[in-house]
């Protein structure tokens, strides 16, 4: 399954360690079209990565207790829907399981253009230090017009004093629930359901699993649980370890560049460690970036790609060949004619098999529905080399299997009604023992070596527990097939029993009994059970000794041993030093050589990053001058010629030296010090080194400063080069004047004597540059300048200064501020870089344009359209750029608190201001009489109507029967027509986004209905008895009116239909029709009439119609035909 937003509560490790609960931020990636599953925060924090939330039942709080569950259901009407001007809004508080709850909805969108909601504690400001409590829970807004379009969201959480809502940011889209023809928003109400079931929980506050279990668990990277459970149960087949233990590795190999390495060193922990494992050094090996490590894939082809690369991996070595030894079995598809004597074979392996489950009770019935034979007879004839179209049976039977089975369960499929992904949640029962050679061998094939026993045992369970949306990942495994079973949910191992590893992976659905509230409604209802599993591993009962064998260090490479008992020395160490860092002071210390090293490089405003300068762990109880003793041997500067300097943080936030330390503070100790500099709670102690140089170059003792002395640092900039560096720093007495100091700045400058020069300060650079003239007539004093302030200079006439980019300070230190490379990408190829420019952020939506117009070689530029970036879910945004309807550069890249490098740019095939002010409509014109469908681009100004439409396809050379039939537009959605636009509507407001536009004549027949004739809808429907009552009706194909007279029976509507139709007498024959009322079919006989059946309003009739059920024979577009341009889906790679 494609990852949409997949959830996991994690602190932001990768960036800041918070310490205050109250920052331990929950965060989602999600594509903008997509659900995010967070708590609820009046801003919405997205973060750079996708956080997946581990369900509570699995959390590191709480366990859930299945028995006992209250539960309830609780009906919200919110009417004026429309006419809320709350940015949010609760329902009334409602009991269950004696708490109390309510409902919380953000009728606008949490920052987002989806109507968000979520499940909130109604009375958690006054519950007790440390409560809390879990649920699963579903919530849904009803459509109510079709409830087969309800929208329903199911999840469980742990609720507590820092997560006390939860639910869903991005529910449903805006534009579905404030129009009123989709259903959801009627007579101005709209109509929300909550299911909730309170389960017990049971504290605890650690769980050591090697010590609980004998194993232990693999970190979450932050949404690699899928990963996790497959790896645990890779790990724990014997076999398979003992052969990656014996690839060929090296000690100057790099786990991090070396797949076998990797996965050696992984396994090696996960057997000989005593805390859970880390996996960051295998999926860097895969060559995935941290974004790879925040998405998440489908399992079973990471499964499938982790085999190939190994299976690559290990030949020419003396493993090769293990990957089939193990997992690879062969089925032979066959074609066999009836009336001759032809049959076509084809062997092929498989690593895994696929198993249906929709339509399936368990597993055997998926072997069975795998080897169903197909007849290939009809329209569907055989071409049989030399015998011509032949009556055929078609089918797979199996050759061998393989001794460890893997079968991928389809829990995941393709509606190509509801035109979107699904899981399949129906009950699907699997065995302890499988016994494919039940029946006397039936899924064998007459080749197939019989004397092996195919009778395998249950190994490990993979489970998917979540939605289509998102989920979480984890395996139930008996590693030595006893009658043991332990859960592997990342870091966490607890031991099972053998109904949670099967019957509760079965899925289906669990009835709730609610209690009885008045109030509300008390019937009982069905929660889905969506915890189940999706991937089964099976072993051959005759290889499990060879299979589950022993591992021991004699399999291990000496040099991975030493390698990895380095690895936990050196981590050992990092654990002591993090124990005993309150013992000790980071000092982090700048010189003049670090800023002249950063200066013009890593650095232009301000002086120096002091994470790049040398940092020195000192005790905190060491005195500082000793501490200056290391300075001596670290810098070969004796201690006398030393001074220190405080930085201190200025109010425009700039970093600059401040004042030097006093001889009483260097007599205190280092802790003592850090004091001095930093109130706040922080181990780190930040000095800027003052070393005065003689004549000679070498050190002298500083000279004691004065209070009229100030510490100034130089900068010295070349318009030619456009090139900023650090010269030194100079003591300038306050009463001075600039121009006393010329001499010696043209000096460090390497200047003539005499050299003109202006002074620029540097004030600050955030949010913008300030940066001002220095006047040589007045005093520093007058200037205003103190320690720690700094000047940048350069010559006053330079020979070419007025040709420069940036002839000064000021606006070359602007630039620097400002300038952005831009990464630009044609929307057709959103992966891949097209070009860059290297702008301004203060550059204008023209600037911008006129750039890339230049780049492509476009004469006018108001031809391109540029779409901005979705820095989470790393794709375009669904919506273009206006023309000039950004003001800079950089709000085209800011995408909440994300800032990114990327647009994308279109060439069209108009000016974007004359695009913008036509209306853009996509029209399948519907031929009368043939089976012909034209799709056509109407565009015309917003304020058009429908006539006029329908005037522009008549330009397009439609067909159509005679010059001047009529033509109408229709509004289609699921294969109902939902509309017929009078021709005096405006098309400003019309979507086909959404609805597909059909444009067709209208027949005569239509044209002069008498008063008892009526005007019904006909649509086409399969009917599939697998789904609930209310779904069971699926409508495809065309649908079309029909004009029946008031004594017509169906025997004589159906000549007609099959006439307009154009469809062969033996197809038809085996058509039924039924009058369909709410998704209800009563079947019809010839005899019957159907006139008194319908009622007269058909245009808003759309679910009463005559249906014609046949099978749908016409061809299935895939999946993302019907995609929005930005729905991009990402294979797992591995690169390595």
């Amino acid at each position: 399954m494609e990852l949409n937003p997949i959830f996991l509560g994690l602190r932001f490790v990768n960036t800041v360690d918070f310490p205050d609960p109250s920052f331990h931020f929950y965060l989602c990636l999600q594509q903008e079209d997509e659900e995010m599953l967070v708590p609820h925060s009046d801003f919405v924090v997205e973060g750079p990565q996708p956080m997946e939330v581990v369900p509570a039942e699995t959390s590191n709080t709480a366990e859930v207790q299945s028995d006992d569950t209250p539960s309830a259901r609780f009906t919200w009407t919110i009417d004026n829907f429309t006419r809320l001007n709350n940015k949010k809004l609760y329902s009334e508080t409602f009991n269950i399981g004696g708490y109390k709850w309510r409902v919380l909805i953000f009728p606008k969108g949490n920052n987002v253009d989806q109507l968000s909601m979520y499940l909130d504690v109604a009375d958690f400001a006054n519950l007790p230090y440390g409560w809390n409590r879990y649920a699963q829970f579903s919530l849904a807004v009803i459509n109510q017009i079709h409830n087969k379009f309800t929208i329903k969201k199911d999840t469980q959480h742990q609720f507590n004093a820092r997560e006390s809502d939860w639910g869903f940011t991005s529910f449903m889209p805006l534009s579905d629930l404030y129009d009123p023809s989709r259903g959801y928003l009627v007579n101005d109400s709209i109509l929300i359901e909550a299911d909730v079931a309170v389960r017990k929980v049971a504290d605890y506050f650690s769980h050591d699993s090697k010590k609980e279990t004998g194993y232990v668990g693999l970190k979450n990277q932050g949404a690699t649980c899928y990963m996790n459970s497959l790896l645990q149960t890779l790990y724990h087949i014997p076999y398979f370890r003992k052969a990656v233990y014996h690839m060929p590795t090296t000690e100057n190999d790099m786990p991090s560049g070396s797949i076998p390495l990797a996965l050696q060193s992984l396994f090696y922990k996960l057997q000989y460690s005593e805390t859970s494992v880390a996996t960051k050094e295998l999926t860097k090996s895969f060559g995935w970036d941290t974004y790879d490590s925040f998405m998440q894939h489908d399992v079973q082809e990471l499964n499938r790609v982790l085999s190939e690369k190994l299976e690559d991996k290990m030949k020419g070595t003396v493993v090769e060949g293990t990957i089939q030894q193990l997992f690879e079995g062969h089925h032979m598809n066959y074609i066999e004619c009836i009336n001759v004597e032809y049959k076509s074979t084809r062997k092929e392996s498989f690593y895994d098999l696929q198993l249906d489950v929709k339509g399936c009770k368990d597993v055997y019935a998926s072997f069975d529905k795998y080897v169903e034979v197909e007849r290939l007879e009809g329209d569907n004839k055989y071409h049989a080399e030399q015998f011509g179209l032949q009556d055929a049976r078609k089918g797979v039977l199996f050759l061998d299997f393989p001794p460890v089975l893997q079968l991928q369960l389809k829990r995941f499929e393709y509606d190509f009604m509801r035109d979107t992904m699904v899981k399949i949640n129906d009950r699907y029962e699997f065995p302890l023992q499988l016994d494919l050679d039940r029946d006397n061998g039936k899924y064998l094939a007459p080749e197939a070596d019989r004397s092996i026993r195919n009778l395998y045992t249950l190994h490990s369970v993979l489970v998917h527990s979540g939605g289509v949306h998102g989920g979480h990942y984890y395996a139930y495994i008996r590693p030595t097939l006893s009658d043991q079973w332990y859960k592997f949910d990342d870091e966490r191992v607890t031991k099972e029993d053998l109904k949670k590893a099967l019957e509760e992976q079965f899925g289906g659905e669990e009835e709730q009994l609610p209690q009885t509230n008045p109030g509300f409604n008390n019937s009982p209802f069905k929660f889905t059970k969506y915890s189940n599993a999706y991937m089964l591993v099976y072993i051959r009962e005759t290889d499990k000794d060879k299979i589950i064998c022993n591992v021991d260090e004699k399999d291990i490479a000496e040099h991975l041993r030493v390698r990895l008992k380095k690895e936990q020395e050196e981590k050992e160490l990092k654990k002591k030093e993090k124990s005993e860092a309150h013992l000790y002071t980071v000092i982090k210390v700048a010189r003049d050589e670090d800023i002249r090293m950063q200066i013009g490089t890593d650095v232009y405003f301000d002086l120096v990053d002091h994470e790049k300068v040398r940092h020195f762990r000192i005790q905190k109880q060491l005195p500082f001058n000793t501490f200056k003793e290391e300075i001596a041997k670290e810098y070969g500067i004796p201690v006398q010629f030393q001074r220190f300097w405080l930085w201190a943080k200025r109010q425009n936030h700039t970093y600059r030296p401040n004042r030097p330390l006093t001889p009483q503070e260097e007599a205190q100790s280092v802790g003592q010090v850090r004091e001095v500099s930093n109130k706040a709670n922080n181990a780190e102690l930040k000095l800027f080194l003052e070393v005065e140089l003689g004549p000679d170059l070498h050190p002298i003792p500083p000279s004691l400063k004065t209070k009229e002395e100030i510490l100034l640092f130089f900068k010295l900039y070349d318009p030619l080069k456009e090139e900023l560096r650090y010269v030194g720093h100079l003591f300038v007495k306050a009463s001075a004047k600039p121009t006393e100091i010329l001499p010696k700045l043209n000096e460090l400058a390497g200047f003539a004597p005499d050299e003109e020069i202006s002074l620029f300060e540097e004030i600050k650079f955030e949010p913008n540059v300030l940066c001002e003239h220095i006047d040589m007539k007045l005093t520093f004093r007058s200037c205003q300048l103190e320690d720690g302030d700094i000047i940048s200079f350069q010559k006053s006439h330079g020979e070419s200064n007025e040709q420069c980019r940036y002839p000064d300070v000021p606006s070359f230190l602007e630039y620097v501020h400002n300038r952005q490379v831009v990464h630009f990408r044609s929307l057709e190829k959103p992966k891949e870089d097209e070009f860059c420019l290297e702008l301004s952020k203060l550059h204008n939506y023209d600037d911008i344009v006129d750039r890339v117009a230049q780049q492509l070689s476009l004469d006018n530029p108001a031809k391109i359209r540029l779409t901005s970036h979705n820095c989470y879910s790393q794709q375009p945004k669904p919506q273009p750029i206006k023309y000039r309807g950004v003001e800079h550069l950089s709000d085209m890249l800011v995408h909440y608190n994300q800032t990114s490098d990327i647009l994308y740019f279109e060439v069209m095939d108009i000016p974007l201001p004359e695009l913008q002010g036509l209306k853009t409509l996509k029209v399948a014109f519907h031929h009368l009489t043939k089976d012909e469908v034209a799709v056509h681009i109407i565009r015309l100004p917003k304020q058009s109507t429908v006539g006029d439409v329908i005037n522009e396809l008549r330009t397009k050379q439609v067909e159509l029967s005679h010059p001047n039939a009529e033509l109408r537009l229709l509004e289609v959605f699921y294969h109902k027509i939902y509309k017929v636009f009078p021709t005096n509507e405006k098309i400003e407001n019309i979507n086909d986004q959404y609805w597909t536009l059909r444009a067709e004549e209208i027949p005569e027949e239509e044209k002069n209905i008498a008063a008892h004739d009526r005007l019904i809808h006909v649509y086409h429907f399969i009917r599939d008895t697998t789904q609930s009552q209310a779904q069971q009706i699926q409508n495809f194909g065309d649908p079309f009116f029909l004009v029946i007279q008031e004594s017509e029976t169906l025997g004589e509507i159906k000549l007609r239909v099959q006439k307009k139709l154009q469809v062969p007498d033996e197809e038809f024959s085996k058509w039924k029709f039924a009058f369909i009322s709410l998704g209800r079919p009563e079947y019809l006989q010839d005899s019957d009439t159907l006139s008194n059946r319908f009622q007269r309003n058909v245009y808003g009739a759309w679910e009463q119609y005559l249906g014609l059920e046949h099978a749908d024979t016409a061809p299935k577009r895939s999946y993302a035909a019907n995609q929005n341009r930005h729905t991009y889906e990402k294979p797992v790679k591995i690169y390595n």
